[in-house]
This record gives structure tokens, sequence and C-alpha cells, in this order.
């Protein structure tokens, strides 16, 4: 583990094991670097350097009252790469993540970038609007921002008991152990950084952003994801892309690197390997 201090003053702590070419994973909201430890165990025993932050608000970064937008979670991103003076890198996102991974490589160019990953990602744009009319309405996110304020403890035990891992869906079997985990790394962030997340991953818009990306972007998503609705999200995405391979999980939700990691795992190695 370590720390990087940005030039705002935000500690922002990451994790950097192993060796050979570097993966590094961007986490959703409101989550840690700790989501990704099923897959950075998976590829540090295939021989990768993995990493993965803390997003700042997030885990055991700064609880910051400011910055919570994804101009900010890009400079952040690229604090860590700098630091750890990485080279040929993968970039993978899963969901928030892929937003911060794409807007990463359009503010701060694909120099030291080999690769990039969007897994149930929030790009191009999660909000309806008059150009996204397939989006999801703002006042279903200025719900979530009014829970947060009231009522985040259990607002996120319900969250992940429900709709982010399918447990709501007939015949599902809920884990208590994976809802407890997410649950315990959104109560470790802030809750400024969770309420103002929600802005940045539901408003922003990345169609500029993933023009300008032409390195090879797998888009990997499910197509029962009741966070990010599959059809405004990674097809979309994969076409905006220069060098985009879209990859569709018939039935698999939101979490699927979590409930489905033996899958998400050797596809994403099969594909690192081609």
């Amino acid at each position: 583990m370590g720390m990087v201090t940005t030039t705002d003053g935000t500690e922002i702590y990451y994790k950097d094991w192993g060796s050979g070419q570097p993966l590094v994973f961007s986490h959703g909201w409101p989550l840690s670097a700790d989501d990704w430890d099923t897959q950075m165990m998976f590829f540090l025993l295939n021989g990768y350097r993995v990493i993965a932050h803390d997003r700042r608000g997030h885990g055991r970064s700064t609880q910051t009252s400011d910055g919570h937008d994804m101009d900010h979670y890009a400079d952040d991103l690229l604090a860590v790469v700098e630091h750890l003076d990485l080279h040929d890198a993968v970039h993978i996102g899963h969901s928030t993540g892929g937003g911060e991974v794409t807007r990463y490589l359009a503010r701060h160019g694909q120099s030291r970038v080999a690769r990039a990953v969007l897994i149930s990602s929030v790009p191009p744009l999660m909000v309806k609007t008059a150009a996204n009319p397939g989006g999801t309405p703002k006042s279903v996110f200025d719900g979530f921002q009014e829970q947060v304020a009231t009522n985040r403890a259990n607002f996120y035990r319900d969250v992940a008991s429900g709709p982010f891992y399918g447990y709501n869906r007939p015949g599902a079997k809920p884990s208590q152990a994976i809802i407890d985990n997410w649950w315990r790394q959104g109560m470790m962030g802030g809750a400024k950084a969770s309420y103002d997340g929600i802005v940045a991953f539901s408003q922003t818009d990345f169609t500029e952003d993933l023009k300008k990306i032409s390195v090879p972007v797998l888009v990997m998503h499910g197509d029962d994801d009741q966070i990010v609705p599959y059809a405004d999200a990674g097809p979309l995405s994969a076409k905006l892309v220069q060098n985009g391979t879209l990859k569709t999980y018939h039935g698999f939700p939101h979490g699927m690197p979590t409930t489905e990691a033996a899958t998400i795992n050797a596809d994403l190695l099969t594909w690192l390997k081609s």
C-alpha cells in the first residue's frame, strides 16, 4: 500500500502488488480499491502487476469536501500513474470507474496506456436528456442523493441486497458476505463524496471523450444491469471509441466482476493475451 498527495493536497491511497505489465483498476461508486480484490489476486497470480486506488473521499483516501467530479478523478488517477511511473498500462474501470478511465484517457492522453477495459460502465451518459431519451430520469438520481444525505446506511444495504448484484431477481441466491462487504466499503467513504459522486457519474457526458480514445478498448456489460442499463451504455461506448470490442453477458448484473468473477476474469485474461 501507499499514499500519493495530489496538487490540491488530497491523499490518495493505493495498492501496488507484483511485477509485470501493470493493470490499473478504478472502482465503482461508492466503493474502494477492495472491490477489485478478486481481480487483483487472479491477475497477480497470472504474472501481472496490479494497482488499485481509493478515489478521493472513498475508502482510505482523504475525505475531502471538494473535487468530486470526473476531472478531479482523472487527475488523481494521473497522480498515481506518475508517482508509480507506469508505462504500457491497461486501465480497467467498473461503473463510475469506467467513467474515470474514459476521462483520464481523453484528458491526459494515452502515451502511458496500452489498452483499456470498461466494465458495466457509466459512459456515454446515464441521465435522460433530449439528446439521450433512453437515459434514467434525473429524479431517480435526485432520490439517490436524498437517501445518501438522510439514510445512507440503510440505502447502501438496499442497493447491495437488491439491484447491484441482481439479488432482487427471481431465483437469485444472495450472499450476505458480499452484501456486507459492499456496505463496509461504502460506509468507509465520506457522505459528501458519495453525495457529489452521484452527479459526477450520472450527469457527465463522455461522448467526446470516448471519440478521442484510440487504444484497444474492451467493453464488458451485462444485459440485466439494473444500475447502468445495457442499451444506452455498453453498445454505444464500444461504437464511439476508435477500436472497441463489445462483449455482452446475458443475464449478468451490474456487479458481475464480483458475482461472475470466474467468467469475467477468464475473458479479460484471454483478451489481454490476444
